[in-house]
């Protein structure tokens, strides 16, 4: 085996658990108190720390790192967990705006960030059902 042999997933490339832990308090940090963010902020329930938990282990599963999500939740099926909840173009971007913020602060590997950004982008968009 050789290094070209080996592939190392983004959940390692950022620095695993703890960055995920990070980048997840930030980001509903940022949604909390950005006043771009305010209507994805209504979204949620008062208390964040339940969802704030779920978004750790589902991005600790989807970045490459221990199936923290699926073990007790099924597959992710991120679509139809939304539908309830009206996402369009400004949400996508509030959410990009939060999240993009939470990255630049926690992943201290530019390349890693890009491609993390990227990935989470196509993800963002493709949950729009407005």
């Amino acid at each position: 085996m050789t290094d070209s042999d080996v592939t190392v997933s983004i959940f390692e490339r950022i620095g695993g658990r703890a960055t995920i832990d990070r980048l997840v308090d930030r980001f509903y940090e940022r949604m909390d108190t950005l006043p771009e963010a305010r209507t994805i902020r209504a979204m949620h329930a008062a208390d964040l720390g339940e969802i704030k938990d779920v978004l750790k282990r589902y991005l600790t599963e989807w970045t490459g790192g221990p199936k923290l999500y699926s073990v007790e939740k099924g597959h992710p099926r991120l679509r139809q967990r939304h539908m309830h909840v009206a996402i369009g173009d400004a949400d996508r971007d509030a959410w990009l705006l939060c999240m993009r913020g939470a990255l630049e602060e926690t992943v201290t590997d530019v390349v890693a960030r890009q491609d993390l950004d990227q990935a989470l982008s196509r993800l963002a968009d493709w949950m729009r059902n407005r």
